[in-house]
């Protein structure tokens, strides 16, 4: 009796240490478990002030894009069809402020969003496809039968997450990937009390652990390798509007966003090409009036700007202090295979798709980055998060082939292209001067608290787009007069440097390396370019302080997954035959490490006119040669963990990134807790044994 008293206190520890075991172990697996589902999804479990939350299965709206499929209209019918296009986006934009604010009525009943949200929105919706199809008919043509079927809308659901582009995985269409990263448009994120629809903790990815993914081609022979910047403030002048004269001309709010707009200072959606022709210039060389403009970047900081309580801004959704761009570097390259053409004068081009969540990747062209870092990562679907001292960038290659006839097309997009993988324009196009535009921006770091974002920034958008950084878009009109376009031509096809300043000198001609920098050394270093990375020349690296870690330093586990985007500086773009009939597809690589959820792929977009992506050329910042087909890009290996060879040259920019790209440091707990778990029954049972 005597020795079975003093076992006891050795089976009682032996016991408490394996129910320990266990709480840790089931709490490491719940921690982990916790952040990714915080990370990932939205609604659930309670809010900032202790409120329980309501949890929907629908998280946004996802309307097939009409216009897309228009690429035919007739003049006498184009006017009235886009005012048509404009009422749809509102439609849209109308249904998704009733589905953010109805989630206790969605809760209370499963069919609320079919009946009182997506009904409705396939009944309106209907009766503007008639009245376009009815504007065509009046103009003696006839609607592309396509629009008949496009007036259904489907919800997108929290836990389920858009598939990628057709053919990612190796079939039409792959598998749909778990996890969208929505968040309920209600939800409170620190953001002072304002209630945004993004972004949300899965949107941002520390830069520093993203692998390197740019490469930089040597020049080929025959290239026009001139360069031609023009200088226009970074709208110090204030000039907003939320139009947009190349979409929706005569609609006010037709953009449904803010615009900042460099260059012509008469934009808006009433302006024709007179307008233009007579307007001011915020440009030094008076000779371009050329209208450059882009959706605004805010910080969500609980600070609040003047159009608070103004269509396109607070009230639909784009909320916080708009950012100021510290630079904003606009430069015309060349093409890499031979000379370009002049521009013709009101030609108008759009890169990148505001709607690319909901409508795919195929017309995306969004590249994030920071300063010190653009030689070596640029993102497409993830917003950066910057070390001290790096700055955040965004970039755009715009397209450099024309049809030499239109200055517009009936979708925006058909009467300009990408090269070719060879660099080349197919179907008689012309290669024209490339545009490409540099941003940099002195953004507050984002940080990360439980799953939730903190000082987010975000680029102003659509409502129902939820400000993901695919997202992001440009805009340009060019009214240079035609002696200033010779000048660029000449300049560039004569391989001098001009405008901006520049002493009309040869560029260098030490070609870039074809491998991506290795980075510097964790800190100790300033990044490509030194400084503090403003003002290293148009187009240029910046800088950055230091924390350049090129190689994907800093790494603190496996399951940082982010996107092979563009091969270039700035940006990688969409490569289209004209018409682009292409639209994605190829095969997923994965270099390394397991792949993680995706929660901001878009989906496949619908077999239409949009283009698929490819590298941007000319540049000799601009990293890889273009490439065409339905190749989707390869996703980089988690930084630290598995291949850490250099990847291989991007196959198409608009690739996905994991959804839990930030949070492969914080899967640790799973691990331990599974180890404590283990102990812990393997005690109880030789416990039990003993007992018995």
């Amino acid at each position: 009796m005597g020795r079975n008293s003093r076992r006891r206190p050795t089976g009682a520890r032996r016991a408490t240490f394996a129910a320990v075991a266990l709480i840790l172990g089931g709490g490491g697996l719940v921690a982990a478990n916790v952040y990714a589902s915080a990370s990932e999804s939205w609604g659930g479990g309670a809010n900032q002030n202790g409120t329980d939350q309501v949890k929907s299965g629908t998280v946004t709206i996802d309307c097939p894009d009409v216009g897309q499929k228009l690429t035919d209209v007739p003049n006498a019918a184009k006017q009235n069809v886009d005012t048509e296009l404009s009422t749809l986006d509102k439609q849209i934009t109308e249904a998704y402020e009733r589905l953010a604010s109805t989630r206790q009525a969605q809760a209370n009943d499963a069919n609320y969003v079919q009946n009182e949200i997506l009904g409705p929105l396939k009944d309106n919706r209907s009766a503007v496809i008639d009245r376009i199809k009815a504007d065509y008919q009046k103009a003696g043509a006839t609607a592309p039968g396509a629009v008949d079927g496009m007036a259904a809308c489907t919800g997108m659901a929290a836990d389920q997450g858009q598939p990628p582009a057709d053919g990612q995985n190796g079939e039409g269409g792959g598998e749909q990937q778990n996890g969208n990263g929505g968040q309920d448009a209600g939800q409170q994120q620190g953001d002072g009390g304002q209630a945004v629809s993004g972004p949300v903790a899965s949107d941002f990815v520390d830069v520093t652990t993203v692998q390197p993914n740019v490469r930089k081609p040597a020049p080929q022979a025959g290239a026009s390798t001139g360069e031609f910047v023009t200088k226009c403030g970074v709208n110090e002048n204030g000039k907003h509007n939320t139009d947009n004269v190349i979409v929706a001309p005569g609609v006010k709010n037709g953009a449904h966003h803010l615009h900042d707009y460099v260059g012509n200072q008469s934009n808006d959606a009433f302006a024709t090409n007179d307008t233009f022709a007579a307007a001011e210039t915020s440009c030094d060389n008076q000779g371009d009036k050329s209208s450059y403009y882009w959706p605004v970047l805010r910080v969500q900081d609980g600070t609040q700007d003047f159009d608070q309580d103004a269509d396109g801004g607070g009230k639909e959704g784009n909320v916080g202090r708009i950012l100021v761009a510290k630079q904003a570097e606009i430069k015309f390259v060349g093409s890499p295979t031979g000379e370009v053409v002049g521009m013709p004068r009101f030609l108008r081009i759009i890169t990148g798709d505001a709607k690319a969540f909901t409508n795919g990747p195929a017309n995306a062209n969004a590249h994030w980055s920071c300063t010190g870092f653009e030689d070596k990562v640029q993102l497409t679907d993830k917003y950066p998060i910057c070390p001290q001292g790096s700055q955040v960038v965004r970039s755009f290659a715009f397209q450099s082939c024309w049809d030499g006839q239109n200055i517009d097309s009936a979708n925006h997009r058909t009467h300009v292209a990408f090269a070719d993988a060879g660099g080349n324009c197919q179907n008689g196009f012309k290669a024209i001067p490339q545009l490409t535009m540099r941003l940099v921006y002195d953004a507050p770091q984002p940080s990360i608290d439980n799953g939730q974002v903190k000082n987010a920034y975000a680029v102003d958008g659509f409502p129902e787009q939820l400000h993901k950084p695919i997202t992001d878009h440009d805009d340009f009109i060019n009214v240079m007069t035609d002696d200033l376009m010779n000048q660029v031509v000449g300049c560039i096809n004569d391989g001098r440097q001009c405008g901006g300043g520049a002493d009309d000198q040869p560029p260098a001609t030490s070609a870039p390396s074809e491998e991506p920098s290795s980075g510097g050394d964790n800190g100790s270093a300033p990044g490509n370019g030194g400084g503090t990375g403003d003002d290293n020349g148009a187009g240029g690296n910046g800088g950055g302080t230091g924390n350049d870690n090129g190689g994907g330093g800093n790494n603190n586990g496996g399951g940082n997954q982010t996107e092979q985007p563009p091969a270039d500086t700035p940006g990688n773009a969409p490569d289209a035959t004209p018409g682009g009939e292409g639209a994605g597809g190829g095969s997923h690589v994965d270099h390394g490490g397991a792949t993680p959820k995706v929660d901001t792929t878009p989906k496949s977009a619908p077999n239409d006119e949009s283009a698929a992506p490819q590298s941007a050329a000319g540049d000799d910042n601009t990293g890889q040669a273009p490439v065409t087909g339905d190749n989707t890009a390869a996703a980089a290996a988690p930084a630290g963990g598995g291949d850490t060879s250099v990847p291989p040259a991007q196959t198409e920019p608009q690739a996905v990134t994991g959804g839990l790209a930030e949070t492969g440091a914080q899967l640790w707990p799973a691990a331990i807790g599974g180890v404590l778990v283990i102990m812990g029954l393997l005690l109880l049972r030789r416990i039990g044994r003993r007992s018995v």
